[in-house]
């Protein structure tokens, strides 16, 4: 007996950018079909001519694309399928599970007021009337009577009276489809086998059910995924932050941190592992770990997991992205000296950023064109009792290292022993040769400090430091 091709779809309206909370319903779909060898695609849902737009379409695929979210076969535009849609419609009203409903816009007002003070759905007036008049009308969808079952994956049973459902609409007035006929047909068409989406839309499957039953179809099986809530545990609005997918690219997230935070949101693989690569989410990946609860977001958590992706990540992966940050602020011009100094320190900077931003901000400091400068508090470490003095010592010790032996082992040893033979703690010359050589700018350990920035340039930077202050009186 061959096992059914698990087929799911992500579809959603080209309205706007692509949200963090439909980014995340697109990977569960993603790696839900691809952990079972199945097929994912990508569906834009344009009926709406009004609000749709090219410039959110471009938007959508260009997040989905930056999170590597790969759909298989054609982008379907849901727009292209209006044909089927109608005829859906059609045929539907032949078979008596819809009706023509003439009322005005005025005449449903209303109605739906009426209806909302008894406290019953919407019942149209022209429910169980035939007849065929000369004036515009809508397909409505004759909700019959007793109860509504789904079962879901992640909320389970659900059971509703159908007296809660109104009779909605399939086809409006000028004749286009409604989203609740359209997505019903589109899946059909598209033989989705699973339905993943937001439990926003958990009594739309309420609806769509009827409309599967009605048109003699094979129901999907659902899975609705809790929202994402703000830290607050409020929903997820621009006051808790970034919002796009294209937000947190800018903010320099790298694409597999954003996917492995988003698929942390609402899913466990049973235990409180953190990092997922691509290869153990598509083999670890299942609904049955989906939790029904809302999730919250957790930035501290994202910039953990992103810090985790960004050590795993490739030196020169890390470096082009450095780069374009570097550039696109415009205060430092690279060139092949400084682009390799940026490599060879890679290792020390990614350890100590939790983003692209971040390792811009730990990279600062080899950029540095001398003579560097000072701010008023930087200068008041040259001007403590001896600073200069234990300055110009070492830099005289550091300059006795040559070629291979200015590493960070040697440095490192140079210092130790430096301190041994003064008598003194690391504070009275770190501080004033950290200053000296960063200009008071984020930076590892010294020696690191010191080998990363050549022996060259280490030894003109504190030179430089030595000539302009060595006249400064002690405070």
């Amino acid at each position: 007996m061959s096992v059914k091709k698990i087929i799911t779809r992500f579809a959603p309206s080209p309205t706007g950018f692509l949200h963090i909370g439909g980014a995340r319903t697109a990977l569960f779909n993603y790696y839900f079909a691809k952990s079972l060898n199945g097929e994912f695609h990508l569906r834009i849902e344009d009926t709406d001519k009004i609000r749709s737009t090219k410039e959110a379409t471009n938007a959508i695929i260009e997040g989905l694309n930056w999170l590597e979210i790969q759909h298989d076969g054609e982008i379907i535009f849901q727009s292209a399928n209006e044909e089927h849609h109608i005829k859906a419609a059609h045929k539907l009203l032949e078979s008596q599970f819809a009706y023509k409903c003439y009322s005005t816009k005025e005449e449903l007002e209303t109605l739906r007021t009426k209806a909302l003070k008894t406290g019953k759905s919407f019942r149209s007036p022209y429910r169980n009337k035939k007849l065929e008049l000369n004036k515009p009308y809508t397909i409505r969808f004759r909700v019959p009577d007793g109860n509504t079952q789904i079962e879901d994956l992640v909320q389970g049973s659900i059971n509703w009276d159908n007296t809660n459902f109104d009779d909605f609409v399939l086809l409006r007035a000028d004749g286009t489809p409604t989203y609740m006929l359209a997505v019903v047909v589109d899946d059909h068409d598209m033989n989705i086998t699973h339905v993943v989406r937001g439990d926003d839309h958990l009594i739309n499957a309420g609806r769509q059910a009827m409309v599967y039953e009605a048109l003699g179809w094979t129901i999907p099986t659902w899975a609705h995924l809790s929202l994402i809530h703000g830290p607050d545990g409020k929903k997820l609005s621009k006051r808790h932050g970034a919002l796009s997918v294209q937000e947190y690219r800018d903010m320099g997230y790298l694409p597999s941190g954003l996917k492995n935070y988003l698929l942390k949101l609402g899913w466990s693989h049973g235990d409180d592992e953190l990092y997922f690569d691509e290869q153990s989410i598509t083999k670890v990946f299942s609904m049955k770990g989906v939790n029904s609860a809302p999730a919250r977001l957790d930035f501290d958590k994202m910039d953990y997991i992103n810090g985790q992706h960004i050590m795993r990540e490739n030196d020169e992966t890390l470096l082009s992205l450095l780069t374009t940050v570097i550039k696109s602020k415009n205060e430092y011009k690279l060139n092949g000296a400084l682009t390799k100094r940026l490599l060879d320190a890679m290792p020390s900077l990614k350890s100590r950023s939790k983003n692209i931003i971040d390792l811009a901000d730990q990279a600062e400091y080899l950029l540095l064109s001398r003579p560097l400068h000072f701010t008023e508090n930087n200068k008041k470490t040259f001007r403590k009792n001896g600073a200069l003095d234990h300055l110009s010592a070492l830099t005289f010790k550091l300059k006795c290292l040559e070629g291979p032996e200015w590493n960070n082992d040697n440095i490192q040893q140079v210092i130790e022993s430096y301190l041994e033979a003064k008598n003194i703690g690391f504070g009275k010359l770190g501080q004033p040769v950290r200053v000296a050589l960063t200009g008071g700018k984020p930076s590892p350990d010294l020696s690191l400090v010191l080998n990363y920035l050549g022996k060259s340039e280490a030894l003109l930077r504190l030179q430089d430091t030595i000539d302009t202050y060595k006249d400064l009186n002690e405070e």
